[in-house]
């Protein structure tokens, strides 16, 4: 078998038939599928130790323990924290952001007049949390543009000149996305962690999408936080991974209380575990931690290959091709350099859900609405969009079946 053929053998999910035709999954960017080493691993586990972690000293126990703390040990070797301790097991991107957001409020990093950088293309996750900070601490929010359209460039990029002008207007954090869920284009992070640095501004970078396309190595890019979620990357729902760096991580004050963040409790004073696990109250997700081992060690053997990057430039070419020959469609950021298998569209004369609901017959599934990126998708398109995410198993007769659907779909609309 060749490079494809093996890995699409891994998924069994990809046998299957939508409408009585042959899957077409391009809804990648909001949940990846699971290779059966992943599968198989959530089965054994809930089969043969399931117990819960840290706490007690029966054998189930420690395998459980065993089991989570390898999930954590492999994301930390994944993006190359210096540490374990550094790795905190949160139930997602959405709840590491809240985590950081609401400990930054809580333990006075941010305060009344202080400015939260973002850029317009985030996803709610990376708007809302820090909208309740500001509630919270009387901050504001400091909103810089990205060329998508209109007067501006069509590249998706986010305007630097904005971005260096805005951190010198009081701007106490800096959070924004390695990849917006929209545009598909990369952002330049670690020079806007050098910019913000340079002033002595803390960052977190919304890697929900970065993780899944491009390596990571935390050390290199320098950030104070990395967020990111399991399930986008062959893992189960449920589980996501904040990276801190140690000395933030350290002088936070914790999210949640309740069991196994503690040292010791009384009822006249709680002393609180040490680092990641302060900020892992309560039962964990052990079973969706556990497989962040197979899944991740499944995505770095992928980007391991020579193949699969060849494969990318030809999925982005071929998508390119295919969406230029449909009249009236109009792409974001279809002039960006540096993007992944990723693109949000509209058609003239076309709405979104209609067209998402009808290829769906045809067996191909897409996204519509605005993806959870509300204003930047008001922006741009009118407040809903069509969205096609790939990952390395879609093939090439994938995108050629679905630009065929696409251009049955867009006649039968246009009646």
């Amino acid at each position: 078998m060749n490079f494809l053929q093996q890995i699409r053998a891994d998924f069994p999910i990809l046998g299957r038939k939508v409408e009585g035709r042959p899957l077409v999954y391009f809804d990648n960017a909001a949940t990846s599928q699971r290779p059966a080493c992943v599968l198989d691993l959530q089965q054994k586990l809930c089969k043969e130790h399931n117990a819960n972690i840290h706490r007690a000293v029966h054998t189930l126990s420690y395998e459980a323990t065993d089991y989570y703390e390898a999930g954590r040990r492999t994301a930390q070797r994944f993006i190359n924290a210096e540490s374990s301790d550094e790795i905190v097991l949160t139930g997602g991107a959405t709840m590491s952001i809240n985590l950081v957001a609401e400990c930054m409020a809580r333990g006075g990093f941010i305060g009344s007049g202080d400015g939260i950088l973002l850029s317009e293309a985030e996803h709610h996750s990376n708007i809302v949390p820090w909208q309740m900070a500001c509630q919270r601490t009387g901050a504001h929010l400091e909103v810089v543009p990205v060329r998508a359209g209109g007067s501006d460039a069509n590249d998706g990029g986010v305007d630097m000149e904005a971005y260096r002008a805005a951190l010198r207007r009081g701007v106490k954090m800096v959070a924004v996305t390695h990849v917006s869920n929209i545009l598909g284009a990369v952002n330049p992070v670690k020079e806007m962690v050098a910019e913000a640095h340079a002033l002595g501004i803390p960052v977190l970078i919304d890697g929900a999408q970065g993780i899944v396309h491009r390596k990571v190595d935390v050390q290199s890019l320098d950030c104070d936080f990395y967020a990111f979620s399991g399930h986008k990357i062959y893992a189960p729902t449920g589980i996501g991974v904040l990276y801190g760096k140690r000395e933030w991580l350290e002088k936070l004050p914790p999210f949640m209380g309740g069991g196994d963040m503690v040292a010791t409790v009384s009822f006249e004073k709680t002393e609180y575990a040490d680092i990641p696990l302060k900020f892992e109250a309560g039962t964990a997700n052990f079973v969706a931690a556990a497989c962040l081992a197979p899944a991740l060690e499944y995505a770095a053997k992928i980007a391991s290959s020579p193949d699969a990057a060849e494969h990318e430039k030809k999925q982005i070419e071929a998508m390119k091709q295919t969406l230029a020959s449909i009249d009236g469609l109009w792409v974001a950021a279809a002039d960006a350099e540096d993007r992944i298998p990723l693109w949000s569209f509209t058609i003239d004369g076309v709405h979104p859900l209609d067209a998402a609901m009808l290829i769906d017959k045809m067996g191909v599934a897409l996204r519509s609405g605005h993806m959870c990126a509300e204003p930047i998708v008001r922006r741009i398109g009118g407040g809903s969009m069509l969205r096609a995410s790939l990952m390395p198993y879609n093939t090439l007769e994938e995108i050629e079946v679905f630009g065929k659907a696409l251009e049955r779909t867009v006649k039968l609309l246009r009646r």
